[in-house]
């Protein structure tokens, strides 16, 4: 507590008032800061849990997805969403999260010809997702039946994609399915994934 030594020293009742009115302005922009940063540690948390739970985010590496999705570029995937047929998903695949395109579902027979031209229940798939067709890494008999609660996908990097044409990597189980990509988050010029033929 501040002592005065003689009476100029003691503060008029304005002067006292007006001291009085700092601190308590001084007490409210602390309080005030400390309130909203704790307000944005926790609007932070929640978004990183909710893009852990419904909306992970995923690096895209290599080139089997190449032209569609570049290496380094980042996607949004959806846990909300059931893939389909032209869907790209995320998946996992020993221990490591990959990019894939949904070509067939449960039931349905893929044929895939010396060229690449893939046929889905006997009709050949239009696919203006590839730059060029082919047969790739493939050690399975055609035609193929996807088996259930399983996925056949491809890259669309035909030449360089490891896929469900190999049987090492086979179709994927439900359960190794982390979302379907709906958005591509980076590079800002490229906001938007091309439009998929409707399955």
């Amino acid at each position: 507590m501040r002592k005065f030594t003689s009476l100029e020293q003691i503060p008029t009742a304005q002067q006292f008032k007006k001291e009085l009115h700092r601190r308590r302005y001084k007490r409210m922009f602390v309080a005030t800061l400390k309130n909203t940063f704790f307000s944005m540690m926790n609007a932070a948390a929640a978004l990183v849990l909710l893009s852990f739970l419904f909306l992970p985010a995923v690096r895209v590496t290599g080139t089997s997805m190449e032209p569609t999705l570049s290496g380094n570029e980042i996607v949004l995937c959806s846990k909300l969403r059931q893939a389909k047929r032209g869907d790209i998903i995320a998946l996992y695949y020993n221990k490591k999260v990959l990019l894939k395109r949904v070509i067939a579902v449960t039931g349905d027979s893929v044929d895939i010809d010396e060229n690449g031209r893939v046929k889905l229940n006997g009709q050949i798939l239009d696919e203006p997702y590839i730059s060029v067709a082919a047969l790739g890494e493939c050690d399975i008999e055609f035609p193929y039946t996807v088996k259930e609660n399983r996925w056949f996908v491809m890259g669309d990097n035909r030449v360089s994609s490891v896929d469900s044409r190999y049987s090492a990597f086979g179709c994927v189980p439900d359960e190794n399915i982390l979302g379907v990509v709906w958005f591509r988050l980076y590079p800002f010029d490229r906001p938007h994934l091309p439009v998929k033929p409707d399955a």
